[in-house]
């Protein structure tokens, strides 16, 4: 029988969603529950694929990343694009989406001429449209 998500298992999340390096023991007091109980929860919450792994979260505007772009994409070369977001050091995200584009390309670069640069060598897989983020208001949100 698989294990039902429940209350203690949401709360857990949310503990680690705010920071991925709370001690099973910190977590265990938040909760008011042992520390074996918690880690056996954990552990049955990452062996289902709930919990996908933990990740630190960086100052890009620190590591000369600081610009946001979105970039819209139409193309047929799905997989040559796929590629090349996978290749460029400046692509965090990339969403398949309906419309007009079928591409949605989230890029996070140092200025708009890298911007300009990087869209220069989009146009071989077809037409692009970006979007230049002015602030980011809601970034990295905790869901939970």
């Amino acid at each position: 029988m698989q294990h039902q998500m429940d209350d203690i298992d949401h709360k857990i999340m949310k503990l680690l969603q705010h920071d991925a390096r709370i001690t099973i023991s910190q977590i265990s007091k938040e909760i008011s529950m042992s520390q074996p109980y918690v880690k056996e929860r954990m552990t049955k919450l990452e062996e289902r694929g709930i919990i996908s792994g933990y990740n630190a979260v960086f100052n890009l505007r620190e590591l000369n990343r600081g610009t946001t772009t979105f970039i819209l994409v139409k193309t047929e070369h799905c997989q040559e694009l796929i590629d090349f977001c996978k290749a460029a050091k400046e692509v965090t995200d990339l969403f398949r989406i309906s419309g007009e584009f079928n591409y949605l390309i989230k890029v996070r670069s140092s200025s708009v001429e890298e911007i300009a640069e990087f869209q220069d060598s989009l146009v071989k897989l077809g037409p692009s449209k970006s979007h230049i983020c002015m602030k980011n208001i809601l970034e990295n949100r905790v869901l939970l």
